[in-house]
């Protein structure tokens, strides 16, 4: 009987164990919200993949950078560097809602919310306040921004005309970005250099 009760309990505790995997696997796609765009988008026959893949990208990273701007807000120490966040608010919400009017004359889905992959980014930097968040910030500035740059030049050669110009528009715009980015992160590599130098 004590046996039966054993393998009973234990049989239960796998049933529990698989279902809790399965319902946090499942809640993890649930969740990824820039994953759940691309899915409905892929269902779409009268709909450009290439134009679709782009906005959902330009629209995950916008979100990324108006809240990683407003964490800069908070835990910036550096005033160039609030600029700079304050900047990336302004600018990129002006972009996403210009992107969402694009996306809806096109049928394309856009992500609501961020994916898991810029959630962890924002979760990480929203720890780190001072010098060090000036540090990490300013570096993931200058990277994201290539990126930027990258995918909307791509984007600019598109064949959909309205895409095009759209992307060649926001160009100039991420490039001063990418501009003041560099700057800020190369004083604040100078300023550390130095005070390293120093001890």
């Amino acid at each position: 009987m004590k046996k039966l009760k054993i393998k009973n309990y234990s049989l239960l505790m796998a049933v529990l164990l698989g279902s809790s995997l399965y319902v946090a696997c499942n809640n993890s796609r649930r969740n990824d919200n820039v994953k759940n765009a691309e899915n409905v988008n892929e269902k779409k026959e009268d709909i450009n993949k290439e134009v679709s893949e782009f906005m959902v990208k330009a629209a995950s990273g916008g979100m990324t950078e108006v809240k990683l701007g407003q964490i800069d807000q908070q835990n910036a120490q550096n005033s160039r560097v609030k600029n700079f966040g304050t900047m990336m608010i302004k600018d990129h919400d002006k972009i996403n809602q210009d992107l969402k009017t694009l996306a809806v004359s096109k049928g394309i889905t856009l992500p609501t919310a961020l994916g898991e992959d810029d959630q962890k980014k924002v979760g990480d930097l929203s720890k780190i306040r001072g010098a060090d968040f000036d540090e990490k910030y300013m570096n993931m500035m200058v990277d994201d921004h290539k990126n930027d740059i990258n995918l909307f030049e791509k984007a600019s050669k598109s064949q959909d005309t309205t895409v095009s110009i759209f992307a060649f528009k926001i160009l100039p715009v991420l490039r001063t970005h990418l501009d003041s980015a560099t700057a800020i992160n190369n004083m604040i590599k100078n300023r550390k250099n130095a005070i390293n130098k120093g001890r």
